[in-house]
């Protein structure tokens, strides 16, 4: 490998569980975790705050220019968004703010607008980042490549508990709905559409526990290190 630690991409579409396994393949490993995702969430979310219309590509690649980006991690080493030194985690997490997300994503002055903080964040490597397109646009270089999915209903399922559990009403068949909508959205956007790369491996969690995602993604990487 040319990087002292590997790069791990796990793109997938939403509800797959990627943040989860993201955290915990992190925190097992010890590396750094990015969650690129939250990065869409919040240019959604400062744009409806400063009344700029999600469809306004132009518009919305300088306000993503004016804003600060960090990351800072609770009491559980869970990485919080923060917005101009605010902490804005909780406030993107909204269904609304998620399919926001997607609408902005579309456009390649906001994705050309983040590319650069996503690739400087990722670097020296020892890193795990989760979205869309890392494996294809952001890191195409990357050492392992995972492309986590699941059948839209078990999708659905995990993001409703989500919901429900951070005391947000949400229902089952309209969640569904929403998650086949952003899939249908992020596939067929012309600018870097969610798709695996040609050298991912595909990992169907539907069937799946959340230990054994991260098993088989933390045994992919340790092969990688002793190969």
């Amino acid at each position: 490998m040319a990087r002292a630690k590997p790069v791990i991409a796990i793109d997938g579409p939403a509800g797959a569980g990627k943040s989860t396994v993201a955290h915990r393949v992190a925190q097992t490993l010890d590396f750094v975790l990015v969650d690129t995702g939250a990065l869409y969430r919040g240019v959604a979310l400062a744009a409806r705050e400063a009344a700029v219309e999600w469809s306004d590509g132009p518009g919305l690649a300088r306000l993503t220019q004016g804003l600060d980006f960090a990351f800072a991690s609770d009491a559980r080493g869970v990485p919080r968004l923060l917005i101009d030194g605010v902490d804005r985690a909780d406030e993107i997490r909204t269904p609304e703010i998620s399919m926001g997300a997607s609408h902005v994503s579309k456009h390649p002055e906001v994705r050309a607008a983040l590319l650069d903080l996503q690739r400087r964040l990722g670097c020296e490597g020892g890193v795990v980042l989760e979205g869309r397109d890392i494996g294809t646009v952001v890191f195409p270089d990357a050492e392992a490549k995972v492309f986590l999915t699941a059948d839209p209903r078990t999708r659905a399922q995990r993001r409703v508990s989500d919901l429900r559990g951070r005391g947000l009403e949400a229902d089952l068949e309209s969640t569904l709905r929403e998650v086949r909508e952003r899939d249908q959205q992020d596939s067929h956007r012309p600018v870097a559409p969610l798709k695996p790369a040609l050298d991912a491996i595909e990992l169907d969690s539907s069937g799946m526990t959340i230990d054994q995602v991260v098993e088989t993604i933390v045994e992919l990487v340790r092969k990688l290190r002793t190969s």
